[in-house]
């Protein structure tokens, strides 16, 4: 979704579109270009969403699928958060004001990670024509260092069981019920 485009205005300082986008999507993919209202992706457990900029509460009691924010975020960002996974466009590293901790680690994103997040951007710029997607693919190497991982501590011990299951040869899913219970 994007402005038409014969819009006066920049995307990515404007609200296109209203609050409680995605709430309780269960798969698909969005891309919006230009910030959203409050409330997005709430109760997420399985869509893909890339935004310019949300509102608060955004990700909240989210369990799935994966989020990634081009822009500002508002307030109490994760909170109760269980699954899935989000990332915030954060260059001036000051999104910590804006998450709520109380079940969300923040962390850098790993080699895999930065795959995800540059094949989302393209596909961004792809689907929308977005000048934010655009100046972060001109320098891509300084964009990537950007970003901050929003990840759900139960929902990554999990995912490490189940890894390490892989790993060994074991059964990944009673790696997985076994971390569950612990």
């Amino acid at each position: 979704m994007h402005p038409p485009t014969t819009s006066a205005f920049v995307a990515e300082q404007n609200v296109i579109a209203g609050n409680v986008i995605l709430y309780g999507a269960t798969a698909g993919e969005v891309f919006l270009r230009g910030e959203v209202g409050e409330r997005f992706a709430v109760r997420n457990s399985g869509a893909v969403a890339v935004v310019e900029g949300v509102g608060d509460h955004a990700c909240e009691y989210m369990t799935g699928g994966r989020v990634l924010v081009l822009g500002p975020t508002g307030r109490n960002f994760g909170a109760g958060m269980s699954g899935g996974i989000a990332f915030v466009l954060d260059p001036d590293r000051s999104f910590i004001a804006m998450v709520n901790l109380d079940m969300v680690d923040l962390e850098e994103p790993d080699d895999d990670d930065r795959a995800w997040l540059l094949d989302r951007v393209e596909r961004h710029l792809a689907e929308t024509g977005s000048a934010v997607a655009r100046r972060l693919l001109e320098d891509w190497g300084t964009s990537a260092s950007h970003f901050t991982k929003v990840m759900p501590r139960e929902y990554k011990r999990v995912l490490d069981a189940q890894r390490r299951a892989e790993a060994e040869g074991t059964d990944p899913m009673e790696a997985v019920m076994a971390a569950s219970r612990a």
